[in-house]
């Protein structure tokens, strides 16, 4: 009888290659199918790898139709790897429906330990760490405001994520619903040869800023209502 197949999400460096994982380097050469959220940004850290293996493409435009075909791949004894462009898949990226069908069917499902931008934020941001809540992206227009009204009232710290053309916008927006004193940390590169780190009011993050257009990833921590 065949083994039976299962579904292993993999997490991949958000900056720094090195911090790619023995166990998920050998998963992801062990695996039948690799499916990446996009393959060109993969193919390079395959390459690094040395890891000759056709990857298969599974982003948030093609899920909803691809997923019954990756169930019955795995369902024929198929070990499927799971990588998004960075981070651990199915946080802020594809891989939550996936993940569901797969245990709907009954079919097992592991996720290595691994690189995600929002913990090492939240331990170095210097806000309380025993409680938080992880709100990801914003919605960008509607039911925005609704959130941003209803997070004014969280007291566990927040963590979100944040485009950098929008960064200055979000800081500005946390001062007029959370207050212009409340306390965050941007973190922007982590892990990366230009990883920076800036603590302070919301409304200094947003005139800093302001005045230094940022690049690249972004993560925001916001202290909660005292």
């Amino acid at each position: 009888m065949a083994d039976p197949g299962k579904l292993i999400l993999v997490p991949t460096p958000i900056g720094n290659l090195q911090d790619i994982t023995w166990r998920a380097v050998q998963v992801l050469k062990d695996a039948d199918i690799i499916l990446a959220e996009d393959t060109r940004v993969s193919s390079k850290l395959m390459k690094h790898l040395e890891i000759d293996k056709r990857l298969t493409s599974h982003h948030k435009f093609n899920e909803h139709k691809t997923v019954g075909h990756i169930v019955s791949q795995i369902e024929m004894g198929n070990v499927v790897a799971l990588i998004s462009d960075a981070g651990t898949p199915a946080i802020s990226d594809p891989g939550f429906l996936l993940v569901r069908a797969c245990v709907e069917k009954g079919i097992e499902v592991e996720c290595l330990p691994g690189p995600t931008a929002l913990i090492p934020a939240l331990a170095v941001s210097g806000l309380p760490t025993d409680k938080f809540v992880f709100e990801g992206f914003l919605p960008q227009k509607k039911g925005r405001q609704t959130r941003l009204i209803f997070l004014a009232e969280e007291t566990r710290t927040m963590v979100f994520y944040e485009s950098p053309f929008r960064l200055v916008k979000t800081l500005g927006q946390f001062a007029e619903f959370f207050g212009e004193e409340r306390n965050a940390c941007v973190c922007r590169e982590l892990s990366k040869m230009f990883e920076e780190i800036k603590r302070g009011s919301v409304k200094e993050l947003e005139a800093y800023y302001a005045a230094h257009p940022p690049k690249g990833e972004i993560v925001i921590v916001v202290e909660g209502k005292s």
